[in-house]
């Protein structure tokens, strides 16, 4: 995939997930155009959730199973203001 170098930083983290996402099985897809028929495993961006807006949630056989929520390297190990989707995954079981 050649990436475009005047993409946003979120563009670009976007395009490598997505690579990374598809490479690992996932079918990603955006929020407005959901098919939960694409296959077992279905990423969708920016899914609106009771807390807001997840950067993709997992879908496995149409349940949520999982959250990925990127956030800017200089965040370190600082993700406790992301621990409250770990929830709505507990919730949509």
């Amino acid at each position: 995939m050649s990436l475009s170098s005047n993409q946003t930083p979120e563009q670009l983290a976007r395009d490598q997930i997505d690579e990374r996402l598809r490479a690992s099985g996932w079918c990603v897809q955006a929020k407005n155009a959901i098919d939960f028929n694409a296959g077992l495993g279905v990423a969708v961006r920016e899914y609106q959730t009771d807390i807001g807006p997840a950067d993709y949630v997992l879908f496995a056989d149409r349940q949520a199973v999982g959250v990925v929520e990127a956030k800017p390297d200089n965040w370190g190990v600082r993700l406790t203001s992301v621990g409250d989707y770990s929830e709505f995954c507990a919730l949509a079981w």
